[in-house]
């Protein structure tokens, strides 16, 4: 389980930074220079999760915690930047994000 619980934190790193990133693009700090490391950042956090919850799986953990935060992440296209309804959808997958890590060990 020790894979799992590094890449739970390698993970839960990267969403840290990815919140960071997006609060700071919300205020309009860093409007022009900081849209595609959001992206990559994002796309890094989706696949992290996803291989978070399938190492708990295959070490008979309980890697379905960290399907809600999935969920939730990969919803986020479908709201508009800038929006509340994005920074909001964000902040509830971050916090399915850290329920699912409690839960996988």
């Amino acid at each position: 389980m020790e894979a799992t619980h590094w890449s739970l934190g390698v993970t839960g790193a990267l969403l840290t930074l990815l919140l960071g990133l997006g609060l700071s693009l919300q205020l309009g700090w860093r409007r022009d220079q900081a849209r595609w490391p959001h992206h990559a950042l994002f796309f890094a956090v989706c696949a992290g999760t996803a291989l978070t919850a399938l190492l708990a799986w295959r070490a008979g953990g309980r890697g379905w915690a960290l399907l809600p935060a999935l969920a939730l992440l990969l919803s986020m296209p479908a709201t508009k930047p800038g929006r509340a309804g994005h920074w909001r959808l964000a902040l509830l997958g971050a916090a399915a994000f850290v329920l699912g890590g409690v839960l996988i060990r």
